[in-house]
């Protein structure tokens, strides 16, 4: 593993979202696997990225998610969604408080 990089991808060298994009709707492996028309470990294959999708797996799964593939796959690590919304990360968001804290006084 890359110390500059501690959350390498598995074996297929990419990212995704699989898990977080489950969680958010509430979906167990099994009932995305049966959406897919995969077996369930290929959906824990995918999350831990053990397994690369095919092109039509992966077009499949942006659109049960109706996302683009660019959403959920990856070959660079995801930014944390605070971070892509807000554009801050928590020493930024800190420092900020720090500022506001002593323009107050």
């Amino acid at each position: 593993m890359n110390p500059s990089n501690p959350k390498a991808p598995g074996e297929s060298g990419l990212y995704n979202r699989i898990a977080v994009l489950r969680a958010e709707r509430g979906i167990s492996r099994q009932q995305l696997a049966d959406a897919m028309d995969v077996n369930y470990q290929t959906i824990g294959f995918l999350e831990r990225g053990d397994y690369s999708p095919s092109l039509k797996l992966a077009l499949a799964l942006a659109e049960y998610f109706s996302l683009p593939v660019e959403a959920i796959f990856s070959r660079q690590p995801f930014q944390p969604l605070s971070q892509q919304v807000y554009g801050t990360s928590k020493s930024k968001a800190s420092s900020n408080l720090d500022i506001d804290a002593k323009e107050a006084q």
